[in-house]
Formats: structure tokens, C-alpha cells, sequence
């Protein structure tokens, strides 16, 4: 689902920390591996035995499968990729879970009045971030107009009775900047349905925490410094429980040409990629797939439209801007302060 050159989009560092002690510590096992061509990492809080580790293992993996199956746009057998390859103008009936992650995607399309588009896949491929072959220069003007032509979110209609959908033109639909977190509510779910309470699921820096840790405390996640010279380095850290946590940035994911730098993050309304001083924004949500959505669509947005955005729709954001000094400015929303306080914006020392 999403490209090998992503391995390096750790947008959140997970800190498990625990106090240093030498007493033994509770018990907490640790599942990890690679899926959609970057890691995932399951944490679960309690005793279990190897063979039931095993099978929590396996399953979490089999619903990872099942959406990497519907969504990939690596994969020429995915559901999504049959979509594509699909006559426009033609109905087509697809599963529950892509409809969801369409419906969830038209939605925050609309609110954000475009800044969030599935339909930019043209233009991420154009630019080297998809599953097309890196170009050997930056794409022209003409060519990025034609693919701006061919994006619109309201060129997918939906029939939410019917669990269909028509593409009405031959856009290009590409999930990569939600599928991850749907992905991991799917974990989740699926952990939760085992009678597993306690655990956090991290896939790719999209993760859900539920429950508390195996000594009782809240799980502590860290909002990675936008630096791409410094790995994974924690600017903030936040104690998380029974909420999703996803960062979108623009410092891991991007090449250079001719001395500019070209973030990943593709703005659908002129086809280019971002350039504007917000470096990184974290949502929490109770929902890893919106979380997901909208760190994309209020990093398109730029600093102030973000702040405007997250405070109309209610949302629990942490933004770091470059400042004019040449370090980070932090903002957190009314419904970030809300949850931890002024000391939410106090960087690590």
C-alpha cells in the first residue's frame, strides 16, 4: 500500500518508558514486522502464553492482509486497482471496508474543502511518491495541469444504499493517506473482540493506545521533532489512552532537485507539493482512519488555515511550524489544551 521509499515516514516515535527499577517488570509482549512496505509493531499489556501470542499474532496480521487486499495501489490484484482500471461512468458494488474508508474520505474532502483528495493519485504518482518510476526531473507545468485536470473529489459519487460507487471521470483513486489507519482500527477491533483491552497498535507511526500499559499507566507517545538530519527525536511527549494518535510531516518523505526540496504531501487544488512552514501535524481522534485524514488534510493547509480548521471542526491538534529563528513553534488546539493542559506546548529539554 504504500511505497518501499516510505520506510523512512516514522511520523510518531513510540516511547514505551518505563521507570528504572530492579524489580521485575510487569509483563508486555511486543508483535512486530513489515506490511504496506513499512512496520508495524502490536504491544499487548498482560500475560499470555506463547501460543496465544501466536495466534494474536496471526490474526492481527490477517486483518492487516485484508486491507492491504482492498486498497493497495501496489498491487494489481487489489480491490482499489480493479476500481481504477474500471470503465468511468460504470457502478461498481465493493466491499464494506473500502466503502467506509471512501465514505470517511468524502467527508473530510468536503469539510476541507478539497485539502484532503483520494483522488490526487495522478498527481502522487507524477511526482514520484506512487507506484510509478521516480522521473529523472520534476514534472512540467504542462503535464502537472493535465493530471490537476484530472483530479476531483466530486468526480467519485457514492451510493452509501447500495455500497457502490461510479467514478464519474478516469480519476485516479488512491487511499495511502487514510488506509493505514483504518487498517488500524481493524487491528484493534479485532484485538478488542479477543477480550485484549490493553494494547497499542503502530502501524507506520499511525497508532491507536487503548487501555493502560502493564504497570497501570497510560501508554506515552512521543511527537517526533521535525528534523530530517535528527531520527527520531521527541519534541513533546503525550500520555495517550483510549485514543488514536497520527502525525503527517514533511521532513522524512521527499527528494531534492536543482537545489528545491519536493515533500511527498501533494496539494490537489494546484497539484504541487507543499510549501509553506508547517512541518508536522498530529491529531488524536478516537478513530485511527479520521486521525489519519486529517493530519493529511490540515498539513496541506498550511499553518493558519490548519489552526482555523482544527478549531471549527472541534479537533484535538498539535501542529510544529518553522519559526524565523530556525527552530519549532508549537500550537495545540482548544481540544489539545483541553485534554493536557498548557503543558502540552512545553518542549522536551
Amino acid at each position: 500500500m504504500l511505497n518501499p521509499h516510505r520506510l523512512l515516514a516514522l511520523l510518531l516515535s513510540v516511547l514505551l518508558i518505563n521507570a528504572c527499577s530492579r524489580e521485575p517488570q510487569p509483563e508486555q509482549h511486543h508483535l512486530q514486522g513489515n506490511i504496506f512496505g513499512t512496520f508495524y509493531q502490536i504491544t499487548l499489556a498482560g500475560a499470555f502464553s506463547e501460543a496465544e501470542l501466536e495466534a494474536l499474532h496471526q490474526g492481527a496480521v490477517e486483518e492487516m492482509q485484508a486491507v492491504d487486499a482492498s486498497m493497495s495501489t501496489y498491487r494489481d490484484d487489489s480491490e482499489l486497482s480493479q476500481l481504477n482500471q474500471g470503465e468511468p461512468g460504470e457502478w461498481v458494488t465493493v466491499s464494506r471496508s473500502l466503502f467506509t474508508v471512501l465514505e470517511a474520505s468524502d467527508q473530510i474532502a468536503r469539510t476541507s474543502d478539497g485539502a484532503f483528495d483520494v483522488t490526487v493519485g495522478g498527481l502522487v504518482n507524477l511526482w514520484s511518491f506512487g507506484p510509478e518510476a521516480r522521473p529523472l526531473e520534476t514534472p512540467s507545468d504542462s503535464e502537472r495541469e493535465r493530471r490537476l485536470s484530472e483530479v476531483g473529489y466530486h468526480y467519485l459519487e457514492l451510493d452509501t444504499d447500495g455500497q457502490r460507487l461510479r467514478r464519474q471521470r478516469d480519476v485516479y483513486v488512491d487511499l495511502s493517506a487514510i488506509a493505514k489507519g483504518y487498517a488500524v482500527d481493524r487491528v484493534s477491533q479485532w484485538l478488542l473482540d479477543q477480550g485484549v483491552a490493553n494494547h497499542l497498535v503502530n502501524l507506520g507511526g499511525d497508532l491507536i493506545a487503548l487501555g493502560v500499559r502493564s504497570d497501570g499507566a497510560p501508554w506515552r507517545i512521543g511527537v517526533e521533532l521535525p528534523d530530517s538530519q535528527q531520527m527520531e527525536v521527541a519534541q513533546h511527549i503525550l500520555p495517550v489512552r483510549d485514543l488514536s494518535v497520527a502525525t503527517s510531516g514533511d521532513y522524512r518523505n521527499y527528494f531534492e532537485a536543482d537545489g528545491q526540496r519536493y515533500s511527498h504531501t501533494i496539494d490537489p487544488r494546484n497539484g504541487m507539493p507543499v510549501q509553506h512552514k508547517l512541518a508536522s501535524v498530529t491529531v488524536m481522534h478516537p478513530s485511527a482512519m479520521l486521525a489519519d485524514g486529517w493530519a493529511t488534510a490540515l498539513m496541506v493547509l498550511g499553518t493558519e488555515a490548519a489552526q482555523a480548521m482544527a478549531e471549527q471542526q472541534g479537533l484535538t491538534v498539535l501542529l510544529l511550524s518553522r519559526s524565523e529563528s530556525g527552530g519549532w513553534d508549537s500550537w495545540a488546539s482548544s481540544a489539545m489544551h483541553e485534554l493536557y493542559g498548557d503543558e502540552v506546548l512545553e518542549p522536551l529539554q
